[in-house]
């Protein structure tokens, strides 16, 4: 597909690269930090590869200036990191540790000396470990606790930062942690006590909102950050391989944390979605009504962390079922997929399901990255990784998702949790014996992406740099300007004074799909964005987006989605939540 201007990416887009405070700062118990889960969960014998820990890791903590210097020499614009919450408040509430403020002040103020803009992330996983001995997210005094660090962090920093995230992948240290006991804090709990501990942690999100908006010194932009539990076509051509892809995005099964849904729609769009109710409904704990007007709040981006996106395909039955790996098929260290295209379905899907401006905010690979002989760093895995799923966001971007930033993970390579230092996802190489750095290819790829704002990506398009041609832009804005009106290709080539025929060739060649499949997506996009409104009538939905009849636009509608126009609206109808009442005060014993 070719593109429509002169650059591959808006002239604001944000390229940046992101790191989490556990895996790289080390100094894990340096000038009065205190201790995190984490720190306690690396003692338990046989819990991490080779019994590893993150007390050094990358030593950030004494060299992140150099790894600033290193981040301007790559041109990124933007450095997402996180607090570590005990380095600011060692019990976790209570007296406030001035150097752990200080380590920050310099990170901040030397990122904003280099012209890169800090993007924190509140929360990445290291909860205080007194906190945890009070119970944890189990209790439910624990979103209060966040919002205490929270206002710390926020009265502290929010004079130079602006841009925020509350908290990193629940589906992780709830399912990791608290589930199935393969991160800190290491717990096997019932489903029941997992969704009780998640809910709590919904909580905190929304009250940590409330107070960054109420205490930040300058307008913030915040967002938050769940794990991408996304899936894509095995045939992308397949209209029901599409609908198989999109349901299973949209899917919640029971026993099992790893959804989009159940931790997004109470956010956006203030209530658990009535599968999950449905799907969960014998382990669902108690809880207030009120608790979602604390959860909703509002946000100004939806952060994307999407590394991968399982195959699927619809079967006979009607079903999506995973597509099983090819024989040789590329795969990650990790065992992760390589297939580009989840940075085009999944954000494409996030996007008709919440309607926010996107940020890719954590996308990469694992590697045996290692120094040559020849002193550099050779990691082409990663360097195509990052070329074809640039690409493939470039895609989605092309065909009306909003997305305003993307983010390398990592910019270091680092702790990688319960696997050690195993895998190596930076795009600089860390030795961490001497903890020399160095670059790899893949960094000085992403230098020369941000460098030409994208356009050095063109090169792999393989395709011609023609120009937009005129009838295609006419096309286009005939078409934005006059939704709600009926017409097609004739009318709209009739208008431009050029043959039908003429303009459909034009219109495939350069924008890579039929005028008439292009009328019916921007139509059926319009009234989608319309039915999110509970207010708006199916109907007049298919009205406004200038459908020739409602019957037509039902049948279209069901086609393309998968589902009917009563079906797509009713996921955005707040439903009532059964169970609502009082949490009881200890919620172990709920």
């Amino acid at each position: 597909m070719m593109t429509t201007s002169s650059s591959l990416f808006p002239k604001d887009f944000i390229w940046g690269a992101s790191t989490s405070s556990y895996q790289i700062e080390g100094a894990h118990d340096a000038d009065g930090k205190g201790a995190s889960i984490w720190d306690a969960f690396v003692q338990r014998e046989g819990r991490i590869w080779r019994g590893q820990h993150g007390r050094v890791s990358c030593d950030h903590y004494h060299r992140f200036k150099e790894d600033v210097a290193h981040m301007r020499l790559m041109g990124l614009k933007a450095y997402r990191f996180s607090i570590s919450w005990p380095r600011i408040l060692p019990h976790g509430t209570g007296s406030i540790n001035a150097a752990g403020l200080a380590f920050y002040d310099a990170l901040i103020n030397e990122l904003l000396e280099n012209d890169i803009e800090p993007w924190v992330t509140l929360y990445h996983w290291d909860l205080p470990y007194e906190l945890f001995l009070k119970g944890g997210w189990l209790d439910r005094n624990s979103p209060q606790w966040f919002a205490e660090y929270t206002k710390v962090v926020v009265d502290h920093f929010s004079d130079r930062v602006k841009n925020w995230v509350t908290i990193n992948e629940p589906q992780c240290f709830i399912g990791l942690g608290y589930r199935d006991g393969l991160h800190a804090p290491g717990m096997t709990l019932s489903f029941k006590e997992c969704l009780m501990a998640g809910h709590n942690a919904l909580l905190a999100h929304g009250r940590s909102v409330q107070v960054i908006r109420e205490h930040a010194k300058q307008d913030p932009i915040i967002g938050w950050s769940p794990s991408g539990s996304v899936y894509q076509p095995e045939t992308g051509s397949s209209r029901d391989d599409i609908n198989a892809a999109r349901e299973a995005t949209s899917a919640i099964y029971s026993d099992n944390v790893w959804n989009t849904r159940w931790w997004s729609d109470p956010v956006i769009l203030g209530h658990y979605p009535e599968e999950g109710l449905q799907a969960y409904q014998k382990a669902l704990p108690k809880f207030l009504a009120s608790d979602f007007e604390i959860i909703q709040q509002p946000l100004d981006y939806y952060a994307c962390n999407i590394f991968q996106a399982t195959p699927v395909r619809m079967s006979e039955e009607g079903v999506p079922v995973a597509v099983p790996l090819s024989d040789g098929e590329e795969i990650s260290l990790y065992e992760w997929t390589q297939k580009p295209d989840c940075l085009y379905w999944g954000p494409r899907f996030i996007h008709e399901l919440y309607d926010l401006p996107l940020v890719i905010t954590e996308n990469g690979c694992s590697n045996l990255d290692r120094v040559s002989m020849d002193g550099s760093v050779h990691d082409s895995n990663r360097t195509d990784y990052m070329i074809g799923h640039l690409l493939a966001l470039r895609r989605a971007m092309d065909e009306g998702v909003d997305v305003r930033g993307y983010f390398h993970w990592s910019l270091l390579d680092n702790f990688e949790w319960q696997e050690g230092y195993k895998h190596r996802f930076g795009l600089i190489h860390v030795n961490y014996q001497t903890q020399a750095r160095t670059w790899k290819d893949s960094a000085y790829c992403l230098q020369k992406i941000i460098a030409s704002n994208g356009n050095s990506l063109k090169e792999y398009l393989h395709s011609d740099t023609e120009p937009v041609p005129f009838v295609v832009k006419e096309a286009k804005r005939y078409i934005d300007e006059n939704i709600a009106e009926t017409f097609n290709v004739k009318t709209i080539a009739a208008h431009l004074n050029c043959h039908p025929d003429f303009l459909s060739r034009r219109f495939k060649q350069f924008v890579g799909t039929s005028l008439s499949d292009y009328i019916r997506q921007i139509r059926l996009d319009y009234a989608r964005n319309l039915l999110r409104n509970s207010d708006v009538q199916i109907g007049d939905a298919a009205d406004q987006a200038g459908f020739s009849d409602r019957i037509h636009f039902s049948k279209v509608f069901r086609k393309e989605m998968g589902m009917t126009p009563s079906q797509y609206k009713q996921q955005f109808r707040v439903k009532t939540v059964p169970q609502v009442v009082e949490m009881a005060k200890n919620p172990r014993l709920t």
